[in-house]
């Protein structure tokens, strides 16, 4: 067990304990399903362990692939290692420079990590190739998952965001999606842009972005819908402006109704 961990103790996964080898196993993330990421090491040689459970939904091999892929055209982990048991599944990526851009540091500073936030997303949007991306985020492939899950009666409208709950039933949320926006501008969207994925650092700026597991073709709003979202969740009210000045782009309130009602029904 390690009762240090600032969300609770945690059962460490055996996987995490052969691979480190007598090396520092610091946890540094857990998900909402019980996936766990460990820094493996110290300094410039460290290493991240991502591990998730068995019956979790994570796709870790999805995110293998795309890792692959990406870091042909950017700065994202590179894969090192991966596998699974009875118990989970795991992958292992080298360590990048930069800090998340939740680190107490720029939790203090968000107007410089706001502003690396946006200024990096649009970087990713321009670099990643569309004629070479092999993977669909699109709005319609991920309604065709969100009305499966509906179908399911795995969708709670108490679990949805406050600001979406005057929809008030799962059919109004389906027949708002039923009607995407026009695209703005299709790119290689990151398909998890809240602001713990992108690295800052030192010196304010992006050098990198991490967790790709959904990565794929979509309009630009998927992901800057959820990017300003969570300056709110991370940093308080008041910075959603600030991310996409920095990005370059003016505020669009259909689109970000729309991606923010699919995000929050998806998984």
């Amino acid at each position: 067990m390690i009762p240090t961990f600032s969300q609770g103790p945690i059962e460490v996964p055996r996987i995490v304990t052969e691979f480190a080898a007598g090396r520092p196993a610091l946890p540094v993330w857990r998900n909402g399903v019980g996936g766990l990421t460990f820094q493996i090491g110290e300094g410039a040689s460290r290493q991240f362990l991502k591990w998730t459970p068995t019956g979790s939904g994570i796709d870790l091999p999805a995110e293998v692939v795309r890792l692959r892929w990406a870091a042909a055209h950017t700065v994202v982990p590179e894969v090192l290692d991966e596998g699974s048991d009875e118990s989970g599944a795991w992958i292992v990526t080298s360590g990048l420079p930069g800090r998340t851009a939740v680190d107490d540091r720029w939790k203090r500073d968000p107007a410089t990590a706001v502003r690396a936030i946006g200024a990096g997303l649009r970087a990713l949007h321009d670099r990643l190739p569309l004629d070479e991306c092999p993977f669909d985020w699109s709005a319609g492939r991920r309604l065709a998952a969100v009305r499966a899950r509906a179908a399911a009666g795995r969708i709670d409208p108490a679990d949805w965001d406050e600001s979406l709950r005057p929809l008030g039933t799962v059919q109004r949320a389906l027949d708002v999606l039923a009607d995407p926006p026009p695209v703005d501008r299709l790119v290689v969207c990151h398909g998890d842009a809240c602001a713990p994925n992108t690295l800052v650092g030192d010196d304010g700026t992006c050098v990198g972005h991490v967790d790709l597991g959904a990565l794929g073709l979509a309009d630009r709003w998927a992901d800057l819908a959820i990017a300003t979202w969570s300056t709110e969740w991370n940093y308080g009210p008041g910075w959603e402006g600030a991310l996409l000045d920095a990005y370059g782009v003016e505020p669009d309130p259909e689109r970000t109704r729309y991606y923010r009602l699919l995000w929050d029904l998806s998984d």
